[in-house]
């Protein structure tokens, strides 16, 4: 039988995006490559997805970013989280937990 492919949820990639960033400044390639190390490739984010997300949580001043070369001497955008990112990331955290815990409880009913 074929492996599904999982899907994110809308709402699902800024909470991993920020999560990504809680360690330190991070580019587009690296977060994305993150998320799908962590997850052993269930999770995979387009390229589209993953920058209309960054921008939109830049326009949300969740995230600030500068210029700066990569360790393959390529000129990126580094993002980082500000302030009001960190305290996004605590609430979203706490949301996506009662969340799992809500569906799980329905999908282990007999």
């Amino acid at each position: 039988m074929a492996r599904e492919d999982l899907q994110l949820l809308q709402g699902t990639l800024d909470v991993l995006v920020l999560k990504t960033l809680s360690w330190g400044a991070r580019h587009g390639y690296e977060i994305a490559r993150w998320i799908k190390d962590t997850t052993d490739a269930e999770l995979q984010v387009e390229d589209r997805a993953l920058y209309v997300s960054l921008h939109r949580m830049e326009e949300r001043g969740w995230l600030e970013c500068e210029w700066g070369m990569t360790e393959n001497n390529r000129k990126a955008r580094y993002y980082q989280l500000t302030a009001e990112g960190r305290k996004q990331l605590a609430a979203q955290t706490s949301t996506w937990a009662r969340y799992a815990a809500a569906v799980s409880k329905v999908l282990q009913t007999a």
